[in-house]
C-alpha cells in the first residue's frame, strides 16, 4: 500500500470511528433562535431543529420559532428570565450532557445568539470535558435586529464608527462591573442587553462618566414582534420616560446619536399589520402561503399545524394526534378495504373522464400513491381535471397539469354544480380526497347522471400539543385573530384547544363553508370577499384597522 493510500485509509477509518462515537453518544447543537420574529430564524437552524430528538429551550425564544419545533421531539423548558430561572445554569449544562450521552440529537434553542450573553460558552465547556460532539449555529442578535426594526442603524458614518454591546444585568445589591468612562470615551453606539430593570443606574453611570445629558437614547421593548414598542428620549430623561410608558422586559437600551434617526427611518410601523399577531392553521405537511402574505404585511404569525393529512396506508398510531382521535380513526378504518378500493380505482384509471381534487394535500397524496404503485401517469391522458380553489389548482400545475375547471366559489357544492354543468351526462368521475368529504359535491354529480368514484385516499387528524400556549395567548388578547382556510382546520383548532372559550376567538374565514363551521362552534366570524388567500389577507388588514380605530 502506498503512503498516500495508507493515509486515505486512515482518514476514512478516523471518520468512521468519529461517526460511530457520535451515533453512540449523540450530539448537541447550540442554535440561536434570533430576536423573536420567526422570519429571522436561520435556515440552518430550522433544518437542525426538524431533525432533533430533544429540544432544550429558553423563555426568550419567540412563539413563532417554538411553533416550528417538531411534535415528535421531546422538549425541556429551561426558561430563564431575570430573577425567574426555571433551572440553574449548571443543571442546564448537565441536561445537555446527559441527553447527548444517551445517544440523542439535542438542540439547545436559545434566544438571540448563543455567544452574545447567552452563556453558550459555559454549556460547551462541559461537553468538551466529556468529549461530546457539538456545533454552534449563530442566531441574529437582538443588539442589531431590534434597533433595525425600530429605524435605528447601530452604525452611521455621520454619528459613530463603533458599536459596543454590554450586558445590563447585574446581581442584586452589587455594583456594576462596567467601565462607564471607557464607554463614554469610545463615542460609539452603546447597546445594553437585559438592562431594563437597571435602566436608571445605567443612565446615571453614563452621566457620571461625563456623557452629555442630551445624548439621544432609546429603550426598545419586544422588538421584531407584534408587541414592539419604542421610547426615544435622552440619557437624562429616558429612565423617567420608560417608567411612565410602562416599559417592561424583554427590552434593550440603545445610547448614541443614531437614536435620533428613529422617527425618520422608522419602517416597521408603516406596515398595515404591524402590532397584529395572527395564528394561521394549516396541515402539518403544507407550507402556508397565507403566513407569507401576512408577514409581508407586517404581522407576527404563529404558523401552527392544526391537522395532519395521513395516507390511508398509514396506521393511526403513527400520527401525533390525541389518543381519543387516534382510536376513533382506527375504529373507522378498514385497512384491507381501503387498500382494495385504491387498487381498484387505479386499475381503471384510464376509464375516468374527470379527476376531481378538493385540496392541495389530496393532489400530493394521490400522485405519491401513483408513484408507489408504479402507475404510469399517461393512463390519465383522456381525463380532464377539476380543482377546488386556486391552491389546489396550483398544486396540479406543479405536476404539469392545468385544471380545466376551478369554480368561482371554493366550496364543495359550487364545485359539484359547476362540474355537473360541464361534464357530459354519464361521465365517469374519480374524486380522490379525505375520508370525510363534502356530501353535496357527490350528490350534485350523481343527480346529474354521472358515475362517481368517491375514493378515500387520506384521513385528516387534529394535532394536539405544541409549545405555544395558544389558549393563553388568545385569552390575553395577544393573538388578534385566527386565519382559517378550511372547515377541517376550524374543527381541528377547536379539538386542539378544548378549554378555550371559542366565543372570544376572532375567526377570519376564507369562504362560506369555513365560516359556517366557525359559526357553529360559537366563534366571532368574518369572511373574505373572495375565496382566495389574497382576499383573506385583505380581510385581516381591514379587521385590524377597524379594531385600532375603535
Amino acid at each position: 500500500m502506498s503512503r498516500a493510500g495508507g493515509s486515505s485509509k486512515l482518514v476514512w477509518l478516523a471518520k468512521k470511528l468519529e461517526q460511530k462515537m457520535e451515533n453512540q453518544m449523540g450530539k448537541v447543537w447550540l442554535v440561536g433562535a434570533g430576536p423573536g420574529d420567526a422570519g429571522l430564524f436561520t435556515r440552518k437552524g430550522y433544518d437542525v431543529l426538524q431533525d432533533a430528538d430533544v429540544v432544550v429551550y429558553d423563555a426568550l425564544v419567540g412563539d413563532g420559532v417554538l411553533a416550528l419545533v417538531p411534535r415528535g421531539a421531546r422538549t425541556i423548558d429551561v426558561g430563564k428570565r431575570a430573577a425567574n430561572h426555571t433551572m440553574p445554569q449548571e443543571q442546564i449544562s448537565q441536561v445537555l450532557l446527559d441527553e447527548a450521552l444517551a445517544g440523542n440529537k439535542v438542540v439547545r434553542l436559545k434566544g438571540g445568539d448563543p455567544f452574545v450573553f447567552g452563556r453558550g460558552g459555559e454549556e460547551i465547556e462541559l461537553l468538551v470535558e466529556h468529549g461530546v460532539p457539538f456545533e454552534v449555529i449563530p442566531g441574529i442578535t437582538s443588539a442589531i435586529a431590534v434597533p433595525a426594526y425600530n429605524g435605528i442603524p447601530v452604525t452611521h458614518r455621520d454619528f459613530t464608527s463603533s458599536l459596543h454591546i454590554i450586558t445590563g444585568h447585574k446581581r442584586a445589591g452589587a455594583d456594576y462591573d462596567i467601565d462607564f468612562e471607557a464607554l463614554v470615551r469610545t463615542k460609539g453606539t452603546l447597546v445594553f442587553l437585559m438592562g431594563v430593570r437597571s435602566l436608571p443606574d445605567i443612565m446615571a453611570g453614563l452621566l457620571a462618566a461625563g456623557m452629555s445629558a442630551d445624548t439621544p437614547a432609546a429603550v426598545l421593548q419586544e422588538g421584531t414582534t407584534a408587541g414592539q414598542r419604542r421610547i426615544v428620549a435622552t440619557v437624562d430623561t429616558l429612565a423617567q420616560a420608560a417608567e411612565e410608558a410602562g416599559i417592561k422586559a424583554p427590552a434593550i437600551i440603545v445610547v448614541g446619536g443614531v437614536c435620533g434617526l428613529a422617527d425618520q427611518f422608522a419602517w416597521r410601523e408603516k406596515l398595515p399589520l404591524q402590532g397584529c399577531k395572527v395564528l394561521v392553521t394549516r396541515p402539518a405537511d403544507v407550507r402556508s402561503t397565507m403566513s407569507e402574505r401576512l408577514r409581508k404585511l407586517g404581522a407576527e404569525v404563529l404558523d401552527v399545524p392544526a391537522i395532519a393529512t395521513v395516507p390511508i396506508e398509514r396506521a393511526a398510531e403513527d400520527v401525533l394526534a390525541g389518543e381519543a382521535e387516534a382510536q376513533e380513526l382506527l375504529a373507522a378504518r378498514d385497512g384491507m378495504a381501503d387498500r382494495q378500493a385504491l387498487l381498484a380505482a387505479l386499475a381503471k384509471l384510464d376509464e375516468f373522464d374527470w379527476l376531481v381534487f378538493t385540496s392541495p394535500s389530496g393532489v400530493r397524496i394521490f400522485f405519491d400513491q401513483l408513484i408507489e404503485e408504479g402507475v404510469d401517469v399517461r393512463r390519465m391522458a383522456r381525463a380532464r381535471f377539476a380543482a377546488l380553489g386556486q391552491g389546489t389548482a396550483k398544486e396540479l400545475r406543479c405536476r404539469g397539469i392545468v385544471a380545466d375547471l376551478v369554480p368561482a366559489k371554493a366550496n364543495g357544492e359550487s364545485l359539484g354544480i359547476a362540474l355537473a354543468e360541464k361534464a357530459a351526462a354519464g361521465s365517469k368521475i374519480l374524486i380522490p380526497r379525505a375520508r370525510v368529504g363534502n356530501a353535496q359535491l357527490v350528490e350534485a354529480l350523481v343527480n346529474a347522471g354521472n358515475e362517481v368514484c368517491d375514493l378515500a385516499t387520506y384521513d385528516t387528524v387534529p394535532l394536539v400539543g405544541g409549545l405555544v400556549d395558544v389558549a393563553g395567548e388568545l385569552e390575553s388578547g395577544k393573538i388578534f385573530c385566527v386565519a382559517f382556510t378550511s372547515s377541517s382546520g376550524v374543527r381541528a383548532f377547536a379539538k386542539a384547544n378544548p378549554g378555550l372559550d371559542l366565543s372570544q376567538v376572532r375567526a377570519a374565514c376564507i369562504g362560506e363553508q369555513t365560516r359556517a363551521t366557525a359559526d357553529g362552534l360559537g366563534m366571532r366570524t368574518w369572511m373574505a370577499a373572495d375565496a382566495t388567500m389574497d382576499a383573506l389577507a385583505e380581510l385581516i388588514v381591514s379587521m385590524f384597522a377597524n379594531a385600532r380605530e375603535m
